[in-house]
């Protein structure tokens, strides 16, 4: 299988309305033969909104790969040492996680997961989804696109009338970007079109 005998960080942060996108992803990781740690930030843990509950999605996540899930900046920390992680995906990974991650930022277990990552020089791949992305964030997404290690799931505008600064990542290409990142390759193109009018 694809993913056969590697270990795949999966952080999951608070953009609500992509979760339901990115659960078939994590569970493809699974099926293809990965070993999936999963990690969520304080607002998945703690957030109940209209698109499901906190309890809901842990479960979710939990039943999906098995592994108990990274939820304190304590628990994650130990992925630097242990280099458990052969590839370290956040998808969605919000505007604001983007913006902290950009600028060296550690306050959550996603954003410590990402350090330690980035400690041992292993690919860490973002699925971007925000609503900023064309407006204050793109500065920190330019900065982390020249970062090295550092891989993005093709992205485009999700809905440019009514959002003009909102990306948002073609999630089902989760998989596909995170095996590239492994060889040090950026999935192409990169930039794509999501926005379909009528």
């Amino acid at each position: 299988m694809k993913w056969q005998g590697k270990t795949v960080g999966y952080a999951i942060t608070g953009s609500h309305c992509t979760l339901e996108e990115v659960m078939p992803q994590v569970l493809r990781f699974v099926n293809e033969g990965a070993n999936v740690v999963p990690i969520v930030s304080n607002t998945v843990q703690n957030t109940d909104t209209r698109f499901g509950s906190s309890e809901n999605w842990l479960k979710q996540l939990k039943d999906i790969t098995g592994n108990d899930i990274i939820s304190t900046i304590v628990g994650a920390e130990p992925l630097g040492p242990s280099k458990l992680l052969d590839v370290l995906v956040i998808g969605p990974c919000t505007g604001t996680t983007t913006s902290k991650l950009a600028n060296a930022m550690t306050d959550t277990p996603v954003l410590m997961a990402a350090k330690a990552q980035m400690r041992n020089c292993r690919p860490l791949v973002l699925a971007i989804s925000t609503n900023d992305g064309l407006g204050l964030n793109a500065a920190n997404i330019a900065k982390l696109m020249v970062t090295k290690n550092i891989y993005f799931v093709p992205y485009g505008q999700d809905n440019p009338l009514q959002k003009p600064n909102s990306l948002v990542a073609k999630m089902e290409l989760i998989p596909e970007t995170c095996y590239a990142a492994l060889s040090g390759s950026q999935l192409q193109p990169m930039i794509i079109e999501r926005f379909h009018s009528a």
